[in-house]
Formats: C-alpha cells, sequence, structure tokens
C-alpha cells in the first residue's frame, strides 16, 4: 500500500473518531484499515494514535502530523486538478442529505443534471430535514435552510429562502384576515415542528418588533404537508416561498400581512472544515453555487411582498 493511501486513512481515522466508523466509510474491513494504520506507524517509527478496546486519542505526534498531513493531501488534490488541462473527471462514491421539500423541489432535477455531467459519480442523497452528523455518518456535505449558527462547518450561501405568510380564500372568508400581529391570537395556525417555538416575532412597519403566542391547531414535520393544509382551509402558514409560490399564483393560497417584515432564512451547501476537499465535492458545491445564483426563480415574478 503507498504512503499516501496510509496518509489518507490515518486522517479519515482521525476526523471519524474511530477506526470502525473511517472503515465503514471507506468502505474496506476493520483490520485493513488497521492495517494501514499500522504500516504508516512503521515508516514513521512512532505511534499517531493510541488505542485499546475501549479508549482512542491522537498523540502528540499524530496531531502533528494530521495538520502536515491533510495540508500534504490537499496540495496533491490541488495538483492532480490543475495539472489536467481536459475537463475533469468526477467519479466515486460522493453521499449528501438535503431537506425533503427544498431537495425534491429544487435540488433533484440540478443533482440528475450533475450525475449525467459525470456518470462514473456513485451519488448517495438522503431526503431528511434532520440536522445529520456530518462526521459520524459519513456525509461528503448537506444543504441546510437556516441562519447557520455552528461555526464548526464550513459553508457556503446557495440561495435565499424567503418567508410569507398564506391562508385559503376560503379561510379568510370564514375567519376574516388577521389585519395586526395581535389578531393572531383568534387566528388558527400550522406549525412546523423543527421551528416548535409557538412565538411568531414580527418587524412593524415602523421597524418596531412584536413577538406574538399563536394558537397552534395543527404541526407536522413536513412543509408540503403544512401547505396542503392551508389550501383545505384548516389554518394561516408561516412558510418558504419555495414551497407555495405556485400556489399563490394559481390564488389557492392568498398571502397576507405583507407590510410586516418576518425572519428570512437563507439555504447553505456545509460540508467539515478540512482543506482536502475532494474534487468531487468541490465540484458539486461549485455546481450548486453556479446554478442557483441569483434571483431563485421561485420568486420571481410573484405579485406578493415576501416579507424579507
Amino acid at each position: 500500500m503507498g504512503q499516501l493511501e496510509n496518509i489518507s486513512a490515518f486522517v479519515k481515522i482521525v476526523e471519524t473518531g474511530n477506526i470502525t466508523r473511517a472503515a465503514k466509510q471507506m468502505n474496506i474491513v476493520k483490520s485493513a484499515l488497521s492495517r494501514r494504520l499500522a504500516e504508516l506507524e512503521n515508516s514513521l517509527g512512532t505511534q499517531l494514535i493510541h488505542r485499546t478496546t475501549r479508549h482512542f486519542s491522537v498523540t502528540e505526534a499524530g496531531e502533528n502530523y494530521y495538520q502536515r498531513a491533510i495540508q500534504i493531501l490537499a496540495d496533491v488534490n490541488d495538483l492532480n486538478s490543475s495539472t489536467s488541462n481536459e475537463k475533469i473527471q468526477i467519479e466515486g462514491p460522493l453521499k449528501i442529505s438535503v431537506p425533503l421539500s427544498f431537495g425534491l423541489q429544487n435540488l433533484s432535477p440540478l443533482i440528475r443534471e450533475f450525475t449525467e455531467q459525470h456518470p462514473k459519480l456513485l451519488i448517495s442523497v438522503d431526503f431528511s430535514d434532520r440536522s445529520v452528523n456530518l462526521v459520524e455518518e459519513g456525509f461528503d456535505l448537506a444543504i441546510r435552510i437556516s441562519n447557520l449558527k455552528d461555526s464548526t462547518l464550513m459553508a457556503r450561501k446557495i440561495a435565499p429562502i424567503r418567508m410569507v405568510i398564506c391562508a385559503s380564500p376560503a379561510y379568510l372568508e370564514e375567519y376574516g384576515e388577521p389585519k395586526t400581529p395581535q389578531d393572531f391570537k383568534q387566528h388558527h395556525v400550522l406549525q412546523y415542528t423543527l421551528m416548535p417555538s409557538p412565538i411568531w416575532k414580527f418587524n412593524t412597519p415602523n421597524g418596531k418588533e412584536v413577538n406574538i403566542s399563536v394558537n397552534i391547531k395543527m404541526s407536522a414535520n413536513n412543509g408540503d404537508f403544512l401547505r396542503d393544509a392551508a389550501i383545505d382551509g384548516q389554518g394561516i402558514i408561516k412558510t418558504p416561498t419555495f414551497i407555495v409560490w405556485k400556489d399563490i399564483k394559481s390564488g389557492k393560497l392568498t398571502p397576507i400581512m405583507g407590510e410586516y417584515k418576518v425572519e428570512s432564512l437563507n439555504a447553505y451547501v456545509i460540508y467539515p472544515p478540512t482543506p482536502y476537499l475532494s474534487n468531487r465535492v468541490r465540484t458539486f458545491i461549485d455546481f450548486l453555487v453556479h446554478r442557483l445564483q441569483g434571483e431563485p426563480y421561485w420568486d420571481i415574478g410573484m405579485d406578493v411582498d415576501t416579507n424579507s
């Protein structure tokens, strides 16, 4: 086994936290990965990782070696990329996590387009709104819609996510249209469970922040389900425009409270903070940023103040 492969194996072990997890992500047996580590330590004449049946820790020599190793691997990766004048061929596994509704509606065609451009790519997509642990679960990257507070991750913004408050015409006819935040106390709200707080925040036209406790009639962990419930007249939703833009244009849903601003979010692609970023990850990120740049198509031409 070549030294670069052994170095790469060592880096993966350190970043995942144990040999078993690293072997699973590299799709090799644990014993083979242990041999790679042993070969590297024997060639260096020093122990990089102290390991017992119950304990795992990187030695001081291992810490120093890891910092140099990730830089060397990054340099080799850049060298290989810059040497070829031909179109980069992306191959191998790419494991990504994307939000369910945003992924199915807006990322699915892009993912298929990318795989058509790179037929040797082996892509695995997890459609879920849960916040995955990239390192422990072996994801190369994830798409998250948030205000992104986790500073331990690298991130690139790919799209603004604007919010809109809306309800069906039938609901508004039966219950009336709220004109101020205080009016929501008399209305039924359909709430996304990953944003579980019953407190809705508004910025008034004069810039004052108002916090209102809303009456949650129904909650769910999927925006498409809540949209359908709103179309059926069961309540008011505060939701990303990418979920309801077609229904607003068709008249199935009516935007309300447009003069009051609510918090907007962003869609980010996140990945572990390592300079050794594979070509397939780097190229896929660049592809998403390029294809989603500018005004999101779902917001273009919408005759609605998107509260952003």
